[in-house]
């Protein structure tokens, strides 16, 4: 996976990809209580991915859409091919006033646990904007703490805001590509098939060589097997 402007933080998340176009110039107007309806507020979809795996960190994705270049076919991740997630992901990057992707690794999720390390991921991302953003939508029913504007937590927004669709678009894509990596790091595993998912080969595989140092331990099915450890 390109790391291109990667670079640790202080705490430790892994930036992948800030991006950023120049900032909106300020009218004057309160920022301090945006409006839904201005044409000009600077929002920012938040969205994941990789919550469930057993393996491999998560990775957060927030976008501030342009308006003046809209991206047609902006939807949950979920819902696309891999082909199409990859066409919109470089829109998004080409098109989109500013973006960011990180990833909160191995280590934080096992010490905080899968929620708190996803809502963690979520503040880094959106103080690691080029722009700062005015209004924060983000995929959920939990707000992070420490976000640098206001936000507003929105059950499948993935499916419903186009910005939290962008972000979850680039979380997808970067994840997916991080553990096409992981796979030659930790050969044996399948991690380039099921992306560290708890399918039946990747079960076997942990029956059969045990953990690698990218597995979670604090999840259940990856815990039975460090007993002996």
């Amino acid at each position: 996976m390109s790391d291109l402007g990667a670079k640790p933080d202080a705490v430790g998340a892994r930036f992948i990809a800030p991006g950023s176009l120049p900032a909106a110039k300020k009218d004057g107007r309160d920022e301090s209580r945006p409006c839904e309806d201005d044409a000009d507020l600077l929002v920012a979809g938040v969205d994941e991915a990789g919550r469930g795996p057993l393996a491999g960190p998560v990775v957060v994705a927030a976008v501030i859409l342009d308006p003046a270049r809209p991206i047609a076919g902006l939807a949950d991740s979920k819902v696309l091919s891999p082909a199409r997630r990859e066409q919109l992901a470089i829109e998004i990057r080409e098109c989109a006033l500013a973006f960011s992707v990180i990833e909160v690794g191995v280590a934080e999720i096992d010490e905080l646990n899968i929620l708190q390390a996803s809502l963690l991921g979520m503040s880094r991302a959106l103080h690691a904007l080029a722009t700062p953003p005015r209004l924060a939508l983000i995929d959920g029913n939990k707000l992070p703490r420490a976000l640098p504007c206001p936000a507003r937590a929105i059950v499948d927004g993935d499916a419903l805001e186009p910005a939290i669709g962008a972000a979850s678009i680039l979380a997808k894509v970067a994840r997916d590509a991080r553990m096409r990596e992981l796979d030659g790091q930790f050969p044996g595993y399948g991690f380039a098939v099921h992306k560290g998912y708890p399918t039946a080969a990747h079960r076997a595989a942990l029956e059969r060589l045990g953990p690698c140092a990218q597995h979670r331990r604090s999840f259940a099915p990856v815990r039975q097997h460090t007993l002996f450890e």
